[in-house]
């Protein structure tokens, strides 16, 4: 495939107005398109060493907690992209501190062409992007985890085939069920969750996520029984019972007792069901080794795909115009 004329694509930047991903139905009606892009650039080799869409352009992650898979991902994805990743670690910065987040957005946008932040409160994720003057990407907040989610759709997607049931979430009603929900619901999949008591999902996510759920056909059931929720599954998913920031609410993990996803669990599901985990996992907590090393396991093909599914994202963001262009050559 020939290199692209990038002069061209980019002079059309200036002029579009700039798009967000701070939730995984922001890009709702783009979603679909987004995943068949990760997929297809995955699987071409020609286009890893010709296509450079962020050619000129600089990427500024900002963290806040630590991380090994967004970090790396968006790192690796950029620099294949033939952007300059810039790590920025909270600890350097004024972020917060003596530096409001509106003026840091001010002044990144200024440095950057996106914005990535890995943060606490969503809040904040929204402020920063309401005052950059370009594309923010939450790689993470309290409430919501899009990029996750975009690499779950993805790997999904990729196993369709032997895909036979709805997807099944065990465990906390947290920022990636939030993402998760929605992706399904954008997509038509049907998704059951299961929370313990007093952990469920936040009520106006789900509120959105139903109501995506009435154009494509997606049934979402909430429920307290992992049991319920995995049987006939396709696909079963867990996460962390603590997550990051949580390390000292012991009291927690309780409440999760019944929520290990173990062989006698998912014996309940369909023989070739998917697991799924956003990782880090604890094994021998919210899931056994006999699960995430057997052949059901797709969870290093999943965190794979975070760096697939975000270098859709920022080349769709940061220069449409060449993320089109290699849309039509497929």
């Amino acid at each position: 495939m020939p290199r692209m004329d990038l002069q061209e694509t980019l002079s059309m930047k200036d002029n579009e107005v700039k798009s967000d991903l701070l939730a995984i139905d922001d890009l709702s009606e783009r979603l679909s398109e987004i995943i068949d892009w990760a997929i297809r650039i995955k699987n071409d080799e020609e286009a890893l060493f010709d296509f450079k869409p962020l050619d000129g352009m600089s990427v500024g992650s900002i963290y806040e907690k630590p991380s090994t898979r967004t970090r790396v991902s968006f790192e690796v994805g950029v620099n294949r992209l033939g952007g300059q990743p810039i790590t920025l670690l909270a600890g350097d910065m004024q972020l917060g501190k003596s530096e409001t987040i509106a003026d840091t957005a001010a002044v990144l946008s200024r440095y950057m062409d996106c914005i990535t932040y890995r943060c606490f409160g969503h809040d904040d994720v929204m402020e920063l992007a309401k005052h950059s003057t370009v594309p923010v990407i939450n790689a993470l907040s309290d409430l919501h985890h899009p990029c996750q989610a975009a690499a779950d759709m993805m790997t999904i997607v990729e196993n369709l085939d032997r895909v036979n049931g709805h997807v099944a979430w065990v465990g906390d009603g947290n920022n990636v069920l939030h993402d998760l929900v929605l992706g399904c619901s954008i997509l038509g999949l049907d998704i059951k969750y299961a929370t313990p008591e007093g952990f469920e999902p936040d009520e106006e996510v789900i509120a959105r996520a139903l109501k995506i759920a009435e154009e494509s056909g997606s049934k979402i059931f909430g429920c307290n029984s992992p049991e319920e929720a995995v049987t006939d599954a396709g696909v079963i998913y867990a996460d962390v019972f603590v997550s990051m920031g949580e390390e000292s609410m012991d009291r927690k993990m309780g409440s999760f007792d019944g929520f290990q996803i173990n062989e006698n669990l998912v014996s309940n599901a369909d023989e070739d069901y998917l697991f799924m985990h956003c990782l880090p996992a604890h094994r021998g907590e919210e899931v056994t080794d006999e699960v995430i090393d057997s052949r059901n396991s797709v969870v290093f093909d999943q965190a794979e795909n975070r760096m697939w599914a975000q270098m859709s994202v920022l080349t769709l963001l940061c220069n449409e115009a060449a993320w089109q262009a290699y849309w039509d050559l497929r």
